[in-house]
C-alpha cells in the first residue's frame, strides 16, 4: 500500500468518502460536500454558459463581425432577467413565448422525422431480401409497435380483441421500461466501480 502524494487526489478521495457517508445517515459532512459540489457546479456552468452564449454567440458576431441583426436576440436575452423583479416580471413573458415557439418549430420536425417517420419506416420490410433471424426481428418490431399504438387508442373501450391486443402492447411497454431501467442501473454501477477504482488505486494504492 502506498498513498498518493498528489493533494488533488487526496481532496477528491476525502470528498468521495464524504458523499459515501450518506449511506450511514444524513450528516453535516455529507451536506457540506453536497453543497460544495452544487456551488462549484453552478459557478462552473455559469462561466461556461456566459462564454458560449454571451461572448461567442453575441459579443463576437455583433462587435467583431458586425452582424447587428443578432442584437434582437441579445435584447430578448436581457429581457429574461426582468423576471427577477415582481414589477417587471411581465416583460419576461415575451422572450419566453418567443423561445418556446421558436424551439417548438425547430424540434417538432426533427422529432417527427426520428420518432415517427423513422419508426414507421423500420416496421416496413421485404421478407424476400432478409434472412430468417432478420424476418423474426422485424415481425417482433412490427407487432410491438402496432400493439403499443393500439394500447394508446382510447376512442373505443378496450374489450374483446381490442383488450387482448392492448395487453400485448402493455407487455412490450413493460419490457421497454425494464430494459431502460436496467441500462440506467448498469450506468450507475459503472460510475460506482470507477469511483472505487480511483479510491483503491489512485488514492490508497491498494491495487496496482
Amino acid at each position: 500500500m502506498h498513498f498518493s502524494s498528489d493533494p488533488g487526489i487526496w481532496v477528491a478521495g476525502l470528498f468521495s468518502l464524504a458523499i459515501f457517508s450518506f449511506l450511514y445517515r444524513d450528516n453535516p459532512v455529507y451536506k457540506f460536500a453536497e453543497h460544495l459540489l452544487v456551488g462549484i457546479s453552478a459557478g462552473y456552468y455559469l462561466v461556461q454558459y456566459f462564454f458560449s452564449a454571451a461572448y461567442k454567440k453575441f459579443y463576437v458576431p455583433v462587435f467583431d463581425n458586425h452582424e447587428y441583426a443578432l442584437i434582437v436576440g441579445g435584447v430578448l436575452g436581457v429581457m429574461m432577467f426582468t423576471r427577477l423583479a415582481r414589477r417587471t416580471e411581465w416583460i419576461s413573458k415575451y422572450p419566453v413565448a418567443f423561445y418556446v415557439a421558436a424551439w417548438a418549430g425547430y424540434v417538432i420536425p426533427s422529432y417527427i422525422q426520428v420518432r415517427v417517420l423513422q419508426q414507421a419506416r423500420s416496421t416496413i420490410f421485404n421478407p424476400f431480401t432478409m434472412s430468417v433471424p432478420e424476418i423474426m426481428s422485424a415481425v417482433v418490431l412490427l407487432v410491438g409497435v402496432t400493439t403499443t399504438l393500439i394500447y394508446f387508442y382510447f376512442s373505443a373501450e378496450h374489450k374483446g380483441a381490442l383488450r387482448t391486443v392492448s395487453r400485448i402492447g402493455i407487455t412490450f411497454l413493460m419490457i421497454g421500461f425494464g430494459a431502460t431501467f436496467g441500462y440506467n442501473v448498469m450506468g450507475r454501477i459503472s460510475l460506482l466501480i470507477g469511483r472505487f477504482q480511483f479510491l483503491f488505486t489512485d488514492w490508497l494504492g491498494i491495487i496496482d
